[in-house]
């Protein structure tokens, strides 16, 4: 007679598959680590996540949206919702990988009077049926912001949100405002201000790179020339 599977087996199971996920971000260009990185905020970390490389290779984000749709599978879906094209690209193979064949929609973020808005375009309305079941898909939540004003305007079409399915969850909640989180990696890297951190005091090189790359990127432009 076979035994029962032992919890500290299945959390093994768990950690072996976060480090394959953790490979394949590797993999991509968007993880680091081990490094003593500046951030946008000022702030020092020794890891951080580009999340616009995180989808670049198709394959390996057909793969990891098909892990988060098999997660979700047992629930059935009406509306697979997003925001930022990594998000969206994701949310696609997610929805794509579900067996109930949701529709995809997205969010569009910014910023007014302060205050950080998320915006559903009027055309995605209709579609949204009153008691739809939506999945809420994003790259990284960590404060939980976006994906509380998405539930907001999910709610407000009278549609109910089932849960959040991440690639990368910094939070140590397993839920957001009483949804479910499901995330391929659960992992909070510590960050320092600049006079607290340990590694400016161990005189490790500090890397730029990505605050230097932020601030040199420029969009490309092309546009259209009036005819001579």
């Amino acid at each position: 007679m076979t035994p029962p599977a032992r919890k500290d087996a299945a959390l093994m199971d768990a950690d072996v598959r976060e480090k394959i996920h953790l490979e394949i971000l590797k993999r991509t260009g968007a993880y680091h680590a081990n490094d003593h990185i500046l951030l946008p905020s000022g702030q020092h970390t020794t890891e951080y996540i580009e999340k616009t490389l995180v989808t670049t290779e198709p394959s390996f984000t057909e793969g990891l949206g098909a892990v988060i749709a098999k997660h979700f599978a047992p629930w059935p879906l009406d509306v697979v919702l997003s925001t930022g094209p990594g998000a969206l690209i994701l949310s696609h193979c997610v929805a794509r990988a579900h067996p109930s064949r949701p529709t995809v929609m997205y969010g569009t973020k910014g910023v007014s009077g302060g205050k950080r808005r998320v915006t559903l375009p009027a055309e995605f309305h209709r579609l949204v049926r009153p008691g739809a079941k939506v999945l809420i898909v994003e790259d990284l939540v960590s404060s939980g912001q976006t994906v509380r004003l998405l539930t907001q305007l999910v709610e407000e079409l009278d549609a109910q949100v089932i849960g959040i399915g991440a690639l990368w969850r910094r939070t140590k909640r397993s839920e957001v405002d009483g949804k479910p989180i499901f995330s391929l990696v659960s992992r909070d890297f510590p960050t320092y201000a600049p006079e607290v951190c340990p590694l400016c005091k161990k005189g490790v090189p500090l890397n730029q790179e990505f605050v230097k790359r932020r601030e040199a990127r420029r969009p490309s432009l092309a546009q259209e020339h009036e005819a001579s």
